[in-house]
């Protein structure tokens, strides 16, 4: 994969910002404009650089590895490692899931293996999730978008892996807050357990990932949900 250069990065700011140029080129652009533009983009390209740099640093240390080793690795001490990563992430057990949610996670956990993917991505959640009926499938169905469509989709995008450690999988910080998302709407609506609904909107309201991009792409829009009777 070519990362972009510097030109590239110029382009995007300029399409992204083409009501910063003045009609007729006559008078100067508003580089105002411009530089916020260029700034929102930059932050953006940096929280996926520390989401892809806390991706492998939750593997190393579910294989074992030292603060020392990893802050090595990064070029800090071991103290500037563990200060920047070191809040666990919450683990979260079967029990905390309806039975529909369980029987999906099983489906996820055979996309990863069987692709030998290393990880559990947002395109593994959505992929299990839409394998049989549950809520999640009825509430795509509920707003128009076949459940059917979305897994087909999300399929096209699983990618054959190299890994041999299949029986330690991390989660990506993508599917992590997803499922914390998740968490919360299943609080918020007075259940103690998170079901297959809950995660679908996880995902979509991340808004980054293989799965929002996939929903988004089908035409699934949660707010609709706001004006649209839902029986899950």
């Amino acid at each position: 994969m070519a990362l972009p250069d510097l030109d590239d990065l110029i382009a995007e700011v300029d399409r992204r910002c083409d009501n910063a140029h003045r009609p007729g080129g006559q008078d100067q652009p508003d580089r105002l404009a411009l530089l916020t533009v260029a700034a929102q983009l930059a932050g953006q390209l940096q929280a996926l650089a520390d989401d892809l740099v806390e991706d492998y640093v939750e593997h190393c240390r579910m294989h074992g590895n030292s603060w020392t080793d990893i802050g090595t690795a990064l070029g800090v001490t071991r103290q500037a490692a563990q200060q920047r990563f070191h809040a666990p992430h919450k683990r979260y057990s079967p029990e905390v899931m309806t039975d529909d949610l369980r029987e999906a996670m099983v489906h996820v956990k055979q996309a990863a293996v069987h692709h030998r993917n290393n990880y559990i991505g947002t395109e593994h959640l959505l992929w299990g999730l839409t394998v049989q009926s549950n809520s999640a499938t009825r509430l795509l169905q509920t707003v128009g978008v076949p459940p059917e469509t979305v897994h087909q989709s999300v399929g096209t995008r699983l990618s054959m892996g190299a890994s041999q450690a299949a029986e330690r999988i991390a989660w990506t910080p993508y599917s992590r807050k997803a499922i914390a998302i998740a968490e919360a709407r299943s609080e918020q609506n007075g259940f103690d357990r998170i079901d297959c609904d809950d995660l679908l909107i996880g995902l979509v309201q991340v808004g980054r990932g293989v799965a929002a991009d996939v929903l988004t792409e089908a035409g699934f829009d949660p707010a609709a949900l706001d004006a649209t009777p839902v029986d899950v």
